[in-house]
C-alpha cells in the first residue's frame, strides 16, 4: 500500500488500519447500497449536518374552516443513521381568519433508503406557532408537539412528490401536505 497521510497518520499504520477498511467498504459498495449494508440495514454513520436538500408544499389546515397552508422544508442532515433525518421548516396559514406562522424542527424515521421508487417515514418534533394577533394574545407563541406521517415518491432523478400528514398541538390540530422535495445523491 502506497506511504500517504490519512487523519495525520501513515497508510498501513496500526492505527488507521480499521478506518482503511471501512472507507474501502463505503467506496465498494456506495452506489449499490446507498449508506447501508447488504441486507438493506442503515448503516450506522455519525452524525452529519449541513443542507442537503429543500422542498416546498403547500396543504390544508383541518381546523375550523381551514387554511391555505404554504411552507418549505430543509433536508439539514442525519441523526446517528442515513435514515433518521433532521428537518426544520417554515409555513404560513392564509385566508379564513388571522394568519398563522409556524416554524418546526422534526426528526425522522425513513423506512426505506432514498433509492426505492417509495419511501415512507415517520417522525416527532416540535413547532413554535404564533398568528397575527400574537400580541394581544398571552399564550402567544404557543410550543407544539408534533407528530408526521408521510411517503415521498419517486418523480425524476432530482425531485420527489411529498405526501404527508401532520398532527400538531399534541393531535389538536391537523394539517395534510403535497409538495415537492429534492433527492440525495444528485
Amino acid at each position: 500500500m502506497p506511504r500517504g497521510i490519512t487523519g495525520g497518520r501513515p497508510h498501513g499504520s496500526p492505527w488507521t488500519a480499521d478506518w482503511e477498511e471501512r472507507d474501502a467498504h463505503r467506496v465498494d459498495h456506495a452506489g449499490r447500497d446507498a449508506g447501508g449494508d447488504a441486507g438493506g440495514r442503515a448503516a450506522v454513520l455519525p452524525t452529519r449536518l449541513g443542507l442537503f436538500g429543500f422542498g416546498v408544499r403547500g396543504g390544508l389546515d383541518l381546523r375550523g374552516d381551514g387554511q391555505l397552508v404554504l411552507g418549505t422544508t430543509l433536508d439539514a442532515g442525519d441523526l446517528f443513521t442515513s435514515r433518521v433525518r433532521l428537518r426544520p421548516s417554515a409555513e404560513i396559514g392564509v385566508f379564513n381568519g388571522d394568519n398563522t406562522y409556524v416554524g418546526s424542527l422534526e426528526s425522522l424515521w425513513r423506512f426505506t433508503q432514498d433509492d426505492q421508487v417509495a419511501t415512507p417515514y415517520v417522525g416527532i418534533g416540535f413547532s413554535l406557532a404564533s398568528h397575527a394577533r400574537c400580541g394581544a394574545d398571552p399564550d402567544c407563541p404557543d410550543l407544539w408537539l408534533n407528530l408526521v406521517f408521510g411517503v415521498e415518491l419517486h418523480y425524476r432523478s432530482t425531485f420527489n412528490w411529498l405526501l404527508e400528514y401532520h398532527g400538531m398541538d399534541a393531535l389538536r390540530r391537523h394539517r395534510i401536505y403535497i409538495g415537492l422535495t429534492t433527492r440525495r445523491g444528485n
